[in-house]
C-alpha cells in the first residue's frame, strides 16, 4: 500500500482546515516546495497536493507553487482543488503534476466520462463524503448523491483510481472511517486511496487490511503523530 503526503495549499502556504472548516486552519510551512522535499528526503514516493482556494472557488488559484513543488521533486504529484473542465486539467500537466484529481465536476456524467476517455490513469476521482452523501465545493455543500453510487457510476465510466474522504474524520487524528471504506472497497472495482483521520501506525495497517490501495496522511505527520518512515513500514 502506498503512503501519499498531503499537502494543501491555502494563500501559497501549506495548511490543514478541521474538517472541512475554511475557518479553522492550521498553517504548518509558508514554504510548501521545501515541505514537498522534506517529504521525498523522508521516502514519500508521491504527493497528494490540493489547492483549498481552488476547491472552494472553482478554479485552481496556487498553479504557480504547484509548479515549483513538481520543480523542487522527482517524485510524482497528484493535484485537486478547482479542476473542472479540461482545459484546467491540461494546464496542471503543464506544470508538471502526474494526476489530476477530479472532484466535483466528477458528478457530472459527461465532464466525468470525458476525463476518463482523454485521461485514463492519470485521473483520480476524488470523493468527499459527509454521512456518507458526496460533498463539494471544498466541502462547503452537501448533496444528496450516495458517495458509494457515485463511486459505482464513476467506475463503470472508466475510471480505476478513487480518493475516498470521510470529512468527520479529516485532520481531527481519531482515526479513519474503516466501515464506509471496507464498504466501497467491496462495492467498486477500483483502487481505494483513503484520506482522513489516519494518526497511528495502527491506522494505516487497518487501512492497508480493508483493502485500500494507498493512504493519503496529512496532519499526523505535521504535528509528529505519526513517522513516515513508521507509517511507510506499517503499510508494507
Amino acid at each position: 500500500m502506498e503512503i501519499i503526503p498531503a499537502i494543501d495549499l491555502r494563500g501559497g502556504r501549506c495548511v490543514q482546515l478541521i474538517q472541512g472548516d475554511y475557518e479553522r486552519e492550521l498553517v504548518f510551512s509558508n514554504d510548501p516546495p521545501d515541505m514537498a522535499k522534506h517529504w521525498e528526503a523522508q521516502g514519500a514516493r508521491r504527493l497528494h497536493v490540493v489547492d483549498l482556494d481552488g476547491a472552494r472557488e472553482g478554479v485552481p488559484r496556487n498553479l504557480g507553487v504547484v509548479r515549483d513543488i513538481c520543480a523542487a521533486v522527482s517524485i510524482p504529484v497528484q493535484l485537486g482543488g478547482g479542476i473542472r473542465d479540461v482545459l484546467v486539467a491540461q494546464q496542471a500537466f503543464d506544470a508538471g503534476v502526474d494526476r489530476v484529481i477530479l472532484g466535483t465536476a466528477a458528478l457530472d456524467p459527461a465532464t466525468a466520462e470525458q476525463f476518463a476517455s482523454l485521461f485514463r490513469d492519470r485521473v483520480v476521482a476524488g470523493i468527499d463524503a459527509r454521512d456518507g452523501f458526496a460533498a463539494v465545493r471544498g466541502w462547503l455543500d452537501t448533496t444528496e448523491v450516495r458517495a458509494l453510487n457515485l463511486a459505482q457510476k464513476l467506475v463503470a465510466l472508466g475510471f480505476r483510481w478513487i480518493v475516498f474522504t470521510d470529512i468527520a474524520s479529516d485532520g481531527m487524528l481519531g482515526g479513519p472511517n474503516i466501515p464506509a471504506l471496507r464498504e466501497l472497497v467491496a462495492a467498486v472495482g477500483a483502487s481505494i486511496i483513503a484520506s482522513g483521520g489516519i494518526a497511528s501506525v495502527d491506522h494505516v495497517a487497518a487501512v492497508r487490511q480493508a483493502g485500500a490501495a494507498g493512504a493519503i496522511i496529512g496532519t499526523a505527520l505535521y504535528t509528529g503523530k505519526l513517522n513516515l518512515k513508521e507509517a511507510l513500514e506499517a503499510a508494507c
